[in-house]
């Protein structure tokens, strides 16, 4: 057996038990798993059947296959570092959102508490 396909057989196959484990623990939602299992079982069919990439490349008009697969990991990456990106911007925008709103609610409470003649919340 090449040493190529035993490291892509455990690389693959490390990953899909790794995904599962991740899943199991509750340390990664689903939408990432499903794109990270995508990712492993695609690299598991180019490992079992490399014809597939030599087959792509050819289709692409790219010379190397390796290159191919360079590339489409390339993007696979950026796009999911723009996909996070966006996902931050709106959970940042939902903290700030919410700590103005807690802010305001406290304040509330504080002019209750002042006009009833009862201590606030620190005392």
């Amino acid at each position: 057996m090449k040493a190529t396909l035993v490291l892509g057989l455990i690389g693959s196959l490390g990953t899909l038990v790794f995904l599962f484990e991740m899943l199991r623990r509750r340390h990664l939602r689903e939408k990432y798993a499903v794109l990270w299992g995508t990712v492993a079982l695609c690299s598991l069919l180019i490992t079992i059947f490399p014809g597939i990439l030599t087959w792509l490349a050819d289709a692409a008009g790219v010379e190397v296959p390796s290159n191919l697969l360079f590339f489409l990991a390339s993007l696979l990456l950026l796009l999911t570092s723009i996909q996070h990106s966006v996902e931050l911007g709106r959970l940042e925008e939902r903290t700030r959102t919410l700590a103005e709103e807690t802010a305001l609610l406290r304040l509330e409470l504080e002019s209750r508490g002042r006009t009833t003649g009862e201590a606030g919340p620190d005392g």
